[in-house]
């Protein structure tokens, strides 16, 4: 028996290079404020580290640079006894000191859109109250390729099982996928935080 030619029709879709160069940009904005702010705050001698999604940038690229995923904003662990340090050697940088909705962040001069700022937890501290343990110590784990400190590998994953977003869940496959994450990284877990890792590790394709 032959089988009939069947003629599909296919829409070709254009996608606007304008498109491609303004994400292409918006990532390099990234990248460029995460760096202002390290050198702002190495200049001063300030210990800090990366942590969110540009930490988990700095890890998995270190296993596998083809499954980095790009992030919008820059987020950062600091003490809270250098606030105010920090603050000054960021408004020197084209950064303003600023809480909006509860979250203490740095407003880009340039850009001072609350999405795209420096955002900041505080070591020791609970992010928020109903967390079931607080952020860890600024403990640096990795330079990034920008010669920027990234946070230790137990300290971020600490800090994404805290809140366990989506897209904490889904940073999380990023690193079993790439192999960051074994039996000997899971047992330096929190216990109140590993049924949410185990949960994740039983099922890590989602």
């Amino acid at each position: 028996m032959s089988i009939p030619d069947v003629q599909i029709p296919v829409n070709v879709v254009r996608i606007p290079v304008e498109w491609f160069m303004r994400h292409e940009r918006a990532v390099e904005k990234v990248h460029e404020r995460m760096v202002r702010t390290a050198r702002a705050l190495e200049a001063a001698g300030i210990p800090y580290a990366v942590i969110g999604g540009n930490a988990v940038a700095a890890w998995v690229g270190s296993k596998d640079p083809g499954a980095i995923r790009n992030t919008k904003d820059v987020d950062i662990l600091l003490q809270r006894p250098d606030l105010q340090q920090a603050a000054a050697a960021m408004s020197a940088a084209g950064f303003d000191l600023a809480e909006v909705s509860g979250v203490t962040m740095f407003l880009d001069r340039e850009d001072p859109m609350p999405s795209r700022a420096v955002h900041i937890i505080f070591a020791g501290e609970k992010i928020k109250s109903t967390d079931p343990c607080p952020a860890p110590p600024v403990k640096v784990g990795i330079r990034t390729p920008d010669d920027v400190n990234a946070i230790g590998l137990p300290e971020l994953l600490v800090l994404k099982l805290i809140p366990f977003r989506d897209i904490d869940r889904v940073h999380i496959r990023d690193m079993i996928h790439v192999g960051l994450i074994d039996d000997a990284l899971a047992g330096r877990i929190p216990p109140e935080l590993r049924p949410r890792l185990e949960e994740i590790r039983a099922n890590p394709d989602g």
